[in-house]
């Protein structure tokens, strides 16, 4: 247990070392005031304990990517103990707090509007309908995935039918889109975050307990289908290193934080606590399964990631723990649902600038976005978790490219976010390049290609940050 032990104590370490480095970068202002006191109106703009607002950052972000995504990505072996934690602590939990102290800066605007701010109006265009179209996907998702899970617990008749828990979740979306963040949200999430860490520790602890063989980092392991690890791992594990899913929902606490000095704690902190839930999922999947991996790979064979929950939880937890541990999974995904709809419901509202007071307002907005989204439903999930899994990782490079010229224009240490946003690059790159839902060419092909459009990006960077410095200097 070598691995995972010091993988979870690296993410404790890089909460308050890097964690503090990114802070002091940033440069918080302790006593600026916030947009959740200057444009308080009760609906979206409501002021909040910080405790409140990173449990329920926490649960808004911890959908199934860092479970369902960690349990498909250690498909690739141990090694995705490395991704996890340098990601979430060098990419995500940068890319995540940026993102928040950003909309706070801008008055609690959405993530296209920053966008644009710093990359341009064009970018600001291609985001509010790329940010649209990816969260419709991750609310569709996280409908179908806890429904399939409670179809699952059994029963008989209507409750073991995912098609009537579906209708179920999908209602409940509508109703947490549309009221106040402080009527359900506020009051419900806290509870359903903690119980959802709780859990996470329940079955790590119950890993160390029973003695688990956990594999460690630099066994001799090889993807089931020969799938190779550059870039499909960086793709597959995305909520629980990187996620630009979690871009759009930092501005949606940003609008509750009444202090700059508890953004390191709700972000930066929400993205560690996702990553651990993710390290704990993974390790759970490839030590308890007899054969290992293989054993791992013919059960999401036989029910994917969900039937893996399952077994996992009664396995080590009993009836009821398992339980209540599968509950803690469910609540999770369906959490991020409804504010994954939330979020489209502000990005529009931000980019025709419709206020949100009005309830007729928030239900002419919402009413057209669930249609679309309960159309999906009918389109095959693994078709959608892939180009889902994709978008979301592109949306988290683009954020981090407009950090940086953020960084730039405001005279501090740009590399903080241009290195990772290089990296993801990459990723992005490579992927689309030879993936089967890209254009499907080799990696002779894709490898150099990867590389080659990390090395433009940062190219067309560094000159336009060179060209803003120039013309900042001569103005001055």
């Amino acid at each position: 247990m070598t691995s995972f032990i010091t993988a979870l104590l690296a993410l404790v370490a890089g909460y308050f070392i890097y964690g503090r480095v990114v802070d002091r970068i940033f440069g918080v202002e302790p006593d600026r005031k916030t947009p959740a006191l200057t444009k308080t109106d009760g609906v979206d703009y409501v002021p909040l304990p910080w405790y409140k607002i990173f449990l329920v950052q926490f649960l808004n972000i911890a959908g199934l990517g860092p479970i369902f995504g960690a349990i498909m990505g250690v498909l690739y072996g141990p090694s995705a103990f490395l991704w996890i934690v340098f990601g979430c602590i060098f990419a995500g939990g940068v890319h995540d707090y940026l993102s928040g102290m950003l909309s706070i800066r801008h008055g609690g605007q959405s993530i296209p509007e920053i966008v644009g701010t710093y990359l341009g109006e064009g970018f600001r265009k291609f985001m509010r309908g790329f940010s649209v179209i990816l969260l419709v996907l991750v609310g569709v998702v996280f409908m179908m995935g806890p429904a399939g899970l409670l179809a699952n617990l059994g029963g008989e008749g209507m409750l073991a039918k995912s098609g009537f828990w579906l209708s179920i979740i999908l209602a409940y979306y509508f109703i947490a889109t549309i009221l106040p963040v402080d009527k359900l949200i506020s009051k419900v999430y806290p509870l359903f975050g903690a119980t959802l860490l709780i859990m996470a520790v329940g079955v790590g602890g119950m890993l160390i307990v029973k003695g688990l063989p956990i594999p460690e980092v630099g066994a001799d392991t090889s993807h089931p289908a020969g799938l190779p690890m550059w870039p499909m791992l960086f793709v597959t594990i995305a909520c629980g290193a990187i996620s630009g899913f979690h871009a759009t929902q930092s501005p949606m606490m940003a609008r509750c934080l009444p202090t700059e000095t508890y953004g390191r704690r709700v972000f930066y902190g929400a993205m560690i606590a996702e990553g651990a839930v993710a390290l704990i999922w993974a390790a759970a999947a490839m030590a308890f399964f007899p054969n290992g991996i293989e054993g791992l790979n013919d059960v999401l064979s036989q029910g994917g990631a969900g039937l893996v929950v399952k077994e996992i939880s009664v396995g080590l937890m009993g009836t009821f723990g398992g339980l209540l541990a599968i509950l803690g999974v469910i609540a999770c995904p369906i959490t991020s649902g409804d504010t994954a709809f939330r979020s489209v419901r502000l990005i529009i509202a931000d980019a025709l600038n419709m206020e949100q007071t009005s309830t007729r307002n928030r239900l002419m907005l919402a009413v057209p976005v669930f249609a679309i989204g309960f159309a999906l439903t009918f389109v095959d999930f693994n078709i959608i978790w892939r180009y889902f899994a994709f978008s979301n990782q592109l949306l988290a490079t683009i954020v981090l490219w407009a950090a940086s010229m953020y960084l730039v224009q405001n005279g501090k240490w740009h590399w903080l976010t241009t290195v990772p946003a290089v990296f993801m690059t990459a990723v992005c790159a490579t992927y689309i390049v030879m993936a089967p839902e890209g254009l499907g060419l080799s990696t002779a092909v894709a490898y150099p290609a990867g590389i080659a459009g990390a090395l433009l990006s940062f190219v067309l960077f560094i000159v336009r940050s060179r060209r803003l410095t120039v013309s900042t200097a001569a103005a001055a």
